[in-house]
């Protein structure tokens, strides 16, 4: 106890200078490499004691239009960098993120009130993603080699241009990472709109970057709401791809918007993800994965596995073990180091999820766990974390995406009616299938409507793999090649061996 209560001492002593500086003076955009003065700003708030903590540039169509300026510019330079030399940044600023890792844990926690035990690795995540794609950045262009009788054809990647990335507001500093690294890897410059409910550590991101040596216009940053700033970045002409994290409306929303420039899109949107476990599970392992892939990270998550599918065998008793783990689940402040859940990102996120326990009473489902607000330290927006039972796939709690510490729990009798419930909701980010019967898992597999599926595992990020969902979960995939397919263009050279017959007209 001693040393947990250090700890949450440490953390806030750190805090303070950091927040006493936010306060002292709006943060303001970044466009080629200069921070323009605002005409107006928006506060941002912690969601632990609703404090104020900074004011933030409140960005317009002209900012944005700066910043592309900006962008356009900085990349008939940018993109002819030796690859060599622009992963030998893309590494500095690692290197540099992970001297102010600590720095980015609180004020990310403090920001989004994600608990500091999953926020203390936000930079070490942040700064393996840029690792990643520095170490790709010279192979980035590399094509293939396609002879024909005649010809040799071969093929090339260059980068697409300016891009926008439009990242949100839950875990922001390793979600920006993950789409900007890739881009300026490509040789793409960037403008970023963050999320206005957390927007300090983009701020802190594009100050390490220029700190490492990134050049002026590579990376401009313009904060802003998304029917401002946001809109204007996806319907600006000189940007030519968009990359947004975020809900599947917004996603419709930017489709259009972008529709008029023929502007290329990749959509990380919404989930109603199912885990599926079987009666002959190692149900130990299985019950550890789901309570943590809906209870990390306050369920504020894309990949959450947000329902339970069960086999009814088993469900009572599986149920009442979850029950049990989830009334024991630490609720508290984001900064003390044991704290499991914190408060919730705003207020109106808060009314959202706490809508949805009137909601599963009306339709009949039962609170087994949780269901009401959390009286936490600071006062903020604390939610019990919280279990459905006695549900049905058909109810508003199965169906759409509360996005919080909430699992709803639905029994099945076979392999058949688990996949038809798991497939029977709008979204298809992820699936998670827990059996001991290798046939049944690849049927489940290859039948399951979702981007990526894991196998008697909860969601293990690795890098190189492809990352996205299908239906309303979103369009493309992230993750090692599959990010350059995004932020590079395909060329081919065909080059004529001088031996096949040119028809011949007029």
């Amino acid at each position: 106890m001693a040393k947990t209560e250090a700890t949450l001492k440490s953390n806030l002593d750190r805090l303070e200078p950091l927040v006493a500086k936010l306060r002292e003076a709006p943060i303001r955009h970044v466009i080629g490499g200069e921070r323009p003065a605002a005409a107006e700003t928006f506060e941002t708030h912690s969601p632990t004691d609703k404090s104020v903590i900074a004011r933030v540039a409140l960005g317009t169509a002209g900012d944005i239009d700066k910043a592309a300026q900006a962008a356009t510019k900085a990349f008939k330079s940018w993109a002819k960098w030796d690859p060599d030399k622009r992963r030998a940044l893309l590494h500095k600023i690692a290197d540099t993120i992970e001297a102010h890792a600590e720095e980015i844990a609180v004020l990310e926690s403090w920001d989004t009130g994600q608990p500091y035990r999953f926020m203390s690795k936000a930079a070490l995540r942040g700064a393996e993603n840029f690792r990643f794609f520095a170490d790709r950045a010279p192979a980035a262009r590399d094509g293939l080699n396609l002879p024909s009788p005649d010809h040799w054809n071969i093929t090339t990647r260059v980068p697409i241009g300016p891009v926008g990335v439009i990242t949100p507001w839950n875990t922001p500093f390793m979600l920006s990472t993950w789409k900007i690294a890739p881009a300026l890897a490509a040789g793409c410059t960037v403008v970023h709109k963050p999320a206005e409910w957390s927007p300090v550590t983009a701020d802190l991101l594009v100050r390490l970057c220029h700190e490492a040596g990134l050049p002026e216009g590579v990376l401009n940053t313009v904060h802003g709401l998304g029917e401002g700033a946001g809109k204007a970045l996806t319907e600006h002409p000189q940007i030519k791809a968009i990359g947004f994290v975020g809900e599947s409306a917004t996603g419709s929303a930017i489709m259009r918007q972008g529709a008029e420039t023929l502007k290329r899109v990749h959509f990380e949107l919404g989930g109603k993800n199912p885990v599926i476990v079987f009666a002959d599970a190692d149900l130990e392992r299985a019950l550890d994965a789901a309570v943590f892939m809906i209870y990390s990270l306050n369920g504020e998550r894309c990949t959450s596995s947000s329902r339970l599918l069960v086999e009814a065998s088993i469900a009572e008793e599986f149920s009442a073990r979850i029950a049990e783990r989830v009334g024991r689940i630490k609720v508290g402040h984001p900064l003390d180091p044991t704290t499991e859940v914190g408060p919730l990102i705003h207020e109106r996120h808060w009314g959202k999820v706490c809508s949805y326990f009137d909601v599963a009473r009306t339709d009949g489902a039962r609170i087994a766990a949780g269901g009401s607000a959390h009286d936490g330290p600071g006062g903020g927006w604390y939610v019990k974390p919280t279990l459905f039972t006695g549900a049905r796939n058909d109810m508003r709690i199965a169906q759409e995406e509360i996005f919080g510490p909430v699992l709803t729990v639905i029994p099945f009798k076979g392999e058949a009616e688990a996949l038809e419930l798991a497939n029977a909701v709008r979204y298809g980010l992820t699936g998670y299938i827990w059996t001991n019967d290798a046939g049944r898992a690849l049927r489940m597999a290859d039948g399951l409507e979702a981007g990526m599926i894991w196998i008697n595992s909860e969601n293990v990020r690795h890098l190189p793999t492809p990352f996205g969902g299908v239906k309303a979960s979103g369009i493309g995939r992230d993750g090692g090649d599959y990010s350059f397919d995004f932020y590079m263009e395909t060329k081919l050279v065909s080059l004529a061996k001088g031996t096949h017959k040119i028809p011949k007209l007029g």
